[in-house]
């Protein structure tokens, strides 16, 4: 793994879609406030994580995720949907005219145990591959199959390609970085995902949505 090296200045893009569709695969008593709780803290991680990170963009067009996500620090770009592929677009369209010549992430934002010092590491550890010739770098989730992170050294390079089997097509145009904090693969769509990061340790919106479902996860 990178050491705590410092990378340089990146723009992180996080697409966060919500709704009442949100995390459908969790049998929980508030899913969407799981949801919720989720994203803000990973988004929380990244805008942590400074000297590092210099941009984080939210991909939203949820209202009320908006005015949480923007005061954690994010700037929010808006959402035009209807899938994550066109979120995503709008978010590296929007790195693009924010710093085009600058390293840039995707991020997924359904990982709950990350921390700043994770962020730093994991990008720290794609700057690393960048240097070495990689054109793009991935990070697949934990099962193989998904991607939680796409990285490249400047937005315009970057082609995203998430969904099912994401960590396939990406391996194919892109470094496979699999030696990142534990927290960087872990995301959360299953029960049993949910238990491994409350597990490791959960942010604090999550773990308090968890313990008790009435609560406020902002």
């Amino acid at each position: 793994m990178a050491t705590d090296r410092a990378a340089p200045g990146w723009t992180v893009v996080l697409p966060v879609k919500g709704g009442d569709s949100a995390k459908s695969r969790l049998a929980v008593p508030d899913r969407i406030s799981l949801a919720r709780a989720v994203a803000l803290d990973t988004v929380a991680a990244v805008t942590a994580a400074d000297g590092v990170v210099q941009r984080v963009l939210v991909v939203t067009g949820d209202a009320r995720a908006a005015a949480e996500h923007a005061a954690l620090g994010a700037t929010v770009v808006a959402d035009p949907g209807p899938d994550l592929a066109a979120a995503l677009r709008a978010g590296l369209e929007a790195a693009g005219r924010q710093a085009p010549e600058r390293p840039c992430a995707v991020l997924l934002a359904d990982l709950p145990a990350l921390t700043a010092d994770d962020v730093r590491l994991g990008l720290a550890a794609c700057a690393d591959a960048l240097a070495s010739g990689a054109r793009q770098v991935t990070v697949p989730d934990a099962d193989g199959t998904g991607t939680t992170l796409l990285a490249a050294a400047s937005p315009a390079v970057l082609t995203p390609s998430f969904g099912a089997g994401s960590a396939g097509r990406h391996a194919v145009v892109a470094h496979v970085l699999t030696d990142v904090p534990w927290a960087l693969r872990h995301d959360v769509d299953t029960a049993h995902q949910l238990d491994a990061v409350l597990a490791h340790g959960a942010g604090p919106r999550t773990r308090a949505v968890v313990a008790g479902p009435a609560r406020d996860a902002g």
